[in-house]
């Protein structure tokens, strides 16, 4: 069975940019057929919604996201912690359940942090139980460091969340002056979406099931050796000379560091006991403060910073295609026509589950919660007003349904299966049992609360 759908997945799916290229004529031809718009006038909404200003912004912002937390992961704290965490590790089971705990709890703090956390942690449990000749399900250790991208969009970086925060934010992708007026011009705070009792106990469930479960697993899993190429390069010392010597000085960038996290201390401590302060732009400040403090000096956070910023590739040349097929839909009157669809096929119970259910079909091939907004947040928010649910839910169910199949989509685990040297067919069997505790966690909350 998992066979079947790694080759129904490799065989159907392109690279996400061609996925995204095609999904742009299909856009513009539902747009042809289904309203009465022309080419020219299509071509020119494409082309508005692809250099889209505030959007542009937006991934921006999420593409300093991914870039930090994989430059805090590289700094010397986090080597220390995964190094200690690895020998607790002594068997395949216990070794599943902690490096699950960890990813997890590092993915609600940021996702690119928890990702590459994750895949390194999962490495050096390898090269450890190679070393102590610990017989391992190594496999099973890869998913268990991927498995925060299970809970990331539940967390405090989850995209979609943190762009409804911000001011006005509705008002760059809804173009319906009527469906605009009855949302609120401050943003949808953290308050009623990540710090939701719904989302809360979610969290909890995922935390404490997921690693349960792969201990479990690991209990009766079959154990190999596997061997690791080294990619451990060697770096000569480097005479410094004159203003040179700034760039390796550890006082300096920790006196930044620090400085840049007093400014993010300020702006929280600001807004009062409200989460209006948590957007984007807030995140990202303390992530490069963080960053900044925590590495050596300017040198190593730099080199760090050159590492991490491939890894961002697929936003930089992704995001505009995905607001150009925004700015189609919105200006042509296809989202009225999908939202329509979706009120005439639910009820205000069944509508959070057809919206996480959608959400994770889309997401296989819009492999980005941000992209994802980008495509089918009109829709979300128009249906919820048209049905009268809450919608904070709504966003909850679209963000849980981003998370379920990034357990299929292997866009994501590509910076793990790189560290990690597995392939997705032998992570591939865990995933999907991660994604089906997903499945009843969400759909039983989603019905609950």
């Amino acid at each position: 069975m998992v066979k079947k759908i790694e080759n129904i997945l490799q065989k159907a799916l392109p690279s996400p940019f061609s996925i995204a290229i095609l999904l742009t004529l299909l856009i513009i031809v539902t747009a042809l057929v289904f309203t009465d718009k022309k080419l020219i006038e299509i071509s020119s909404f494409w082309e508005k919604g692809l250099w889209n200003p505030y959007l542009m912004n937006f991934a921006m912002q999420m593409m300093l996201m991914l870039v930090l937390g994989y430059v805090i992961a590289l700094t010397e704290m986090f080597k220390t912690i995964i190094k200690n965490i690895t020998h607790l590790c002594t068997n395949t089971a216990n070794a599943a359940f902690i490096v699950a705990c960890a990813t997890i709890t590092v993915s609600l703090f940021n996702w690119g942090l928890g990702l590459i956390f994750g895949a390194i942690l999962a490495r050096k449990v390898g090269e450890h139980a190679l070393e102590k000749n610990i017989d391992l399900n190594y496999p099973l250790i890869g998913a268990a460091g991927y498995s925060g991208l299970m809970v990331w969009h539940g967390g405090i970086s989850g995209s979609i969340p943190l762009k409804i925060a911000e001011k006005n934010h509705f008002s760059e992708i809804i173009s319906n002056e009527v469906i605009l007026n009855q949302l609120p011009k401050n943003g949808i705070h953290f308050s009623e979406t990540i710090f939701s009792t719904m989302n809360i106990v979610v969290s909890i469930l995922l935390i404490l099931l997921i690693p349960t479960i792969l201990f479990y697993i690991g209990k009766h899993s079959p154990k190999t050796r596997f061997k690791f190429i080294s990619t451990e390069t060697k770096k000569e010392k480097k005479k410094l000379f004159g203003a040179e010597k700034l760039d390796y000085s550890g006082v300096f960038s920790k006196i930044i560091g620090l400085l840049i996290l007093i400014v993010a201390i300020i702006t929280a401590s600001s807004s009062g006991a409200s989460f209006s302060f948590i957007t984007p732009n807030f995140v990202n400040l303390l992530l490069l403060g963080l960053a900044i403090f925590f590495h050596n000096n300017f040198n190593t956070f730099l080199s760090a910073v050159n590492e991490a910023i491939v890894s961002a590739s697929g936003i930089l040349i992704q995001f505009p295609l995905y607001f150009g097929i925004m700015g189609i839909m919105n200006a042509s009157g296809l989202v009225d026509i999908c939202a329509n669809f979706f009120v005439n096929i639910s009820t205000h119970t069944t509508y959070p589950i057809f919206t996480m259910l959608s959400g994770g079909l889309v997401n296989i091939f819009v492999p980005s919660g941000g992209g994802q907004w980008a495509v089918q947040g009109a829709i979300v928010l128009q249906s919820s007003i048209e049905l009268g649910v809450s919608i904070p839910k709504s966003i909850m169910a679209l963000a849980y349904g981003d998370q379920l199949t990034n357990m299929l989509q292997p866009f994501w685990a590509l910076p793990l299966l790189g560290i990690t040297q597995l392939k997705a067919k032998e992570i591939l069997p865990y995933t999907l049992i991660i994604m089906l505790i997903g499945i009843v966690i969400f759909s039983t909350s989603l019905l609950i609360f």
